[in-house]
């Protein structure tokens, strides 16, 4: 069991930054995945960025080049810093974690299965 609590939201104009912080409880296995999904009303959910406990990290083509994750290991903390915010980045985005390394499941999702209650990004034009 992994318990997340994530921060950072809130309300920029196009351009803007923000950074999410996702706080988890300590693992209790040296293989994890954790990573961040949104999810707009009306649109389907999106997989932004997953980093594995193996050091890989993967991103949505739409935040390429515009988003990072990255975690505090020490501090039990992963980040997502968002620059170049777009009206389309609103959404509500949500932590997520496995006590494996990350795997693409057959539905085509990650294998995150435990979550955080969620943050509100809101990127007005």
């Amino acid at each position: 069991q992994v318990q997340l609590v994530e921060s950072g939201g809130g309300s920029v104009q196009a351009g803007g930054s923000l950074r999410l912080s996702c706080t988890h409880s300590p693992y209790t296995s040296s293989n994890y995945c954790l990573g961040w999904i949104r999810q707009a009303p009306g649109k389907e959910r999106e997989e932004v960025a997953v980093i594995d406990s193996d050091g890989s990290w993967t991103y949505a083509d739409s935040v390429k080049g515009r988003f990072t994750i990255s975690e505090d290991a020490a501090k039990n903390i992963v980040y997502l810093q968002m620059n170049n915010l777009k009206p389309e980045d609103t959404a509500m985005y949500y932590c997520g974690a496995a006590l494996e390394n990350c795997l693409v499941l057959e539905d085509g999702q990650m294998n995150l299965r435990y979550w955080g209650q969620g943050t509100q990004v809101t990127v007005s034009s």
